[in-house]
């Protein structure tokens, strides 16, 4: 039973850095603010959740693991939330999207 855990959290721990260099590609090739955000929101939350999820398998049921669980619960909630809202500030302050079409054309429609 051990192996199949520590099999199981290996996997956990690669795919969770597999997401991190992906994510970490995707800072350095993306074309604007958006869509690099979008490229670290998804580092943050599935490359850091996967590798938590196989620390968590490696301590076993111990309070290491509950700790690991609460920062996990932590990013899960506050890592989109904090995303969100700093896409909407630069919304707001006029920063446009990339591909967005600009006022005068959309106003031709």
């Amino acid at each position: 039973m051990t192996m199949a855990i520590d099999a199981l959290s290996w996997v956990l721990l690669v795919a969770g850095g597999f997401f991190c260099v992906v994510g970490a590609i995707g800072l350095l090739r993306m074309p604007d603010f958006y869509t690099r955000m979008h490229a670290a929101s998804i580092t943050e939350t599935l490359g850091a959740g996967f590798i938590l999820a196989g620390l968590v398998l490696q301590a076993g049921f111990t309070l290491v693991a509950a700790k690991l669980a609460m920062i996990g619960l932590l990013i899960l909630f506050v890592s989109p939330t904090a995303t969100h809202a700093l896409a909407r500030a630069a919304l707001a302050r006029g920063l446009a999207p990339l591909l967005a079409p600009h006022e005068d054309e959309s106003s031709k429609r």
